[in-house]
Order: C-alpha cells, then sequence, then structure tokens
C-alpha cells in the first residue's frame, strides 16, 4: 500500500523492513526526531505528537524558513511522519493517547523525567493497556542518579561528557562540534535499543522501557579516547586536527587550500615518502615505523609541511591515491553535498511538497538491496494528520472529532 498523505489516503508505508510498525513520537527539537525520522524511512508509521498551536520547538528554529514559515532545522529530521496535534494537558487528550497507545508498538518521548507519570502516562500505567508496547524515554542525564532532574542539551553533555576537552587547537579553548553529535547519536542508540527491543517481543511478546540518556551516549561513543584513560590515568589531550596516536594523519595547508592526510600503517608511509621525493625517510630510524613517527611528530610535520604547500590539493590527491595513500579534500558543505559521490550515492534528494513546490533533504544514509529506506514525504505540517489519522488509526466519527476540538483536546 503506497504511503500517501492527503485526504481519504492511507497513511501506512509500502512493503519496507518496517511496514507495520506504529510509532508514537512523543520528541521534539533533535534527538528523539531523528531516531523516528529513521524508523520511518524504513517504513514505520510514524504519528508525530504535537502540542496544538505550538508544535515542534524547531519549527521555529531560524532563519532560515521555506516558504511555508517552517525552519531548515525542523525540515532536518521530521520527514515521513504524520503530524497529529493533540493536547495532553487535557483529559480528552489523555484519553486519545491511551487510545493510540492500544493500536501502537513503540512509544518514543524526550519530556523531562516524570513528566509523563504526572499525566497519567508513564510507562507501568500505558503498559497496562499494551504489555506489549516498547516505551523508549530519552532525556540529558537518565532516569536515576543525581542529575536525573537536569534539562539536558547537547553542548551542555558535549563539555560535561569530555568532548570539547579533546575538541580544538592543542593549544586553544576547547571546541564544541559543529553539528549537535550527542543528539544525533543518542537518536541513533534510541533506534539501534527499539529494534533489539522489537526482536525481544518478537520472541516473547513482552515490550520493555529503555532509557536513553545523551550523556550515557557521549560517553559512550569516547571509545579508544576513553579506553586510553581507562589504561593509563592519562587524561588525553586535545590534537586539532591531527591523531593522538598516528602521525602524519593530519591537515596540511596547500598551494590552494588544505588536504586532510590519512596515513594509517608504514607501507602508507612508505608510499607518500616516494610521491614527496624524500624514499629515505621510510628508513629514517626516527620515522620508521608508527610509534617512531609518534615520538618524533615535530621534527616529522616540519619536513612535511613547506612540502605540502608547493602544489595544488587536486594535485595532491591525485598523486597520493594513486600510490593508495588515503586523502581528500577539506570541503565546506555545499562542495561535500555536491561531491560527485554525493550524487552517486543519493545523498541529496528533492522530495515534492503536496502545498506545491519541492523540498531538498538529504537522502537516508543505509543503501539495501531488499528494503532500502526512501523519503515518500516531506515534512508535515503541524497537524496536517489530526482528522485522518483519528478516522483511519482509531476509528472516530465526526462528532467525536469534533467534541475534541471543542474541549481543546486537538
Amino acid at each position: 500500500m503506497k504511503y500517501r498523505h492527503e485526504k481519504g489516503g492511507s497513511i501506512q508505508a509500502s512493503n519496507e523492513a518496517l511496514t507495520g510498525l506504529t510509532v508514537l513520537d512523543l520528541t521534539r527539537v533533535l534527538a528523539g526526531p531523528y531516531g523516528t525520522m529513521i524508523l520511518g524511512d524504513f517504513g514505520a508509521q510514524i504519528v508525530k505528537i504535537e502540542q496544538p498551536g505550538r508544535g515542534d520547538d524547531t519549527r521555529s528554529w531560524g532563519p532560515p524558513f521555506n516558504e511555508y514559515g517552517e525552519s531548515a532545522y525542523y525540515l532536518s529530521v521530521n520527514r515521513n511522519k504524520a503530524s497529529v496535534a493533540l493536547n495532553l494537558k487535557t483529559r480528552e487528550g489523555q484519553d486519545v493517547l491511551r487510545d493510540f497507545v492500544v493500536h501502537a508498538d513503540v512509544l518514543i518521548e524526550n519530556f523531562k523525567v516524570g513528566t509523563m507519570a504526572d499525566l497519567g502516562l508513564g510507562y507501568p500505567a500505558l503498559r497496562e493497556l499494551n504489555p506489549g508496547l516498547i516505551y523508549c524515554a530519552i532525556t540529558g542525564y537518565g532516569q536515576d542518579g543525581p542529575y536525573a532532574n537536569r534539562p539536558g542539551y547537547d553542548t551542555v553533555i558535549q563539555a560535561q561528557g569530555g568532548l570539547m576537552s579533546i575538541t580544538g587547537p592543542a593549544d586553544g579553548e576547547p571546541f564544541k562540534v559543529g553539528v549537535a553529535i550527542v543528539d544525533i547519536t543518542a537518536g541513533l542508540y534510541a533506534v539501534i535499543s527499539i529494534l533489539a527491543a522489537l526482536q525481544y517481543r518478537h520472541r516473547t511478546g513482552e515490550g520493555q522501557f529503555i532509557d536513553i540518556a545523551l550523556f550515557d551516549s557521549q560517553l559512550g561513543w569516547l571509545a579508544n579516547v576513553a579506553s586510553a584513560y581507562l589504561l593509563t590515568g592519562e587524561a588525553p589531550s586535545r590534537f586539532g586536527n591531527a591523531h593522538a596516536t598516528i602521525v602524519p594523519y593530519q591537515t596540511f595547508t596547500t598551494a590552494d587550500g588544505r588536504l586532510m592526510l590519512a596515513v594509517g600503517n608504514d607501507r602508507q608511509f612508505a608510499a607518500l615518502c616516494q610521491v614527496l621525493g624524500h624514499a629515505e625517510w621510510a628508513q629514517d630510524e626516527r620515522f620508521h615505523n608508527s610509534p617512531a613517527r609518534v615520538n618524533h611528530r615535530q621534527a616529522l610535520i616540519a619536513l612535511l609541511t613547506p612540502l605540502f604547500q608547493a602544489r595544488r590539493t587536486s594535485e595532491w590527491i591525485e598523486a597520493l591515491l594513486d600510490v593508495g595513500v588515503p586523502c581528500g579534500p577539506v570541503n565546506d558543505v555545499p562542495a561535500a553535498l555536491g561531491d560527485p559521490q554525493s550524487a552517486a550515492r543519493g545523498m541529496v534528494q528533492t522530495v515534492p511538497d503536496p502545498r506545491g513546490g519541492h523540498v531538498r533533504l538529504v537522502g537516508p544514509v543505509p543503501k539495501m538491496s531488499a528494503t532500502p529506506p526512501a523519503i515518500r514525504t516531506p515534512p508535515p505540517s503541524l497537524g496536517q494528520h489530526t482528522e485522518q489519522v483519528l478516522r483511519e488509526m482509531l476509528g472516530y466519527d465526526d462528532v467525536h472529532i469534533e467534541q475534541l476540538r471543542a474541549n481543546g483536546a486537538i
């Protein structure tokens, strides 16, 4: 069945990996919406519950905005969703959500700890209605611990979780990452956990509660940097665009820009030396293996820097790739999105907007042979599908819907 949003049409996806899965999305801003967008790309039916008259906070986070007043921020993570305007502060709105839960597989929310329970909509209460429900809560610090009641914001977590201490120039101040990377990865952890919970439910019939914290997510992907500290007890340092344990592995200024060089082993270093016209460096006891190059980092970089400034970035890339040395240009965002590889992989897609015109979006990341993810519909306007979803999913009639509107529930 084709995914359609026009009046009278279905809000179900066609035969894709997650077709038949219904997700109630009570999240806003980035972590939750990013996760539910991925589930929607795979064919899940995403019902985005939004506050009437206000909606997702990011709808107003701009400029830039499109011609309908929707921000680029909102557009980036809300495709393949149906928007239902529902006031959970009203008793009638809470009853509607309970009806949704009976028909749902997954509920995701990112309210402050205890908010849903205060509304009578916490996991224990909703589990009584639907024992198979998978309930995922995304918060800044998790459901317990001394910081559980603190608000969670990406940049605060980047700072508190150690990321900023290892990001930025070695002799400068700590930097945050240019995108809200903690939110993004928390959304990914949520998706992974939901898919694992679905597999468990497939075996047992039981749902479960998933507790995703931005802080935990940040610590979880410190990876080798955290491991190095746990092994040595020494706090990691900032290396700017260089690598802590691989040399040369950093940016270099060229005649017309910058080159990212990633020499990962001794063979690649020997090939680099050949291209540079200094094959003897590969035998130099200061540089002949990886630990030696790390120990003599400054001496090696001092030799390389003036050589790279003599030729254009494209010339270096051609020469280095020809001998198997990993490297690439330091692109800005327009260049990255306009790269031929991006076009070949469908990473920028143009989607028709039912209101007229088109919207350009970053395409789905995974490529799959049988059930590839797809962009079927653009991000919805606030409450665009309220009546349709209430009719199709819950079976409400016109009288019931008008009562809800009169009571301020929708």
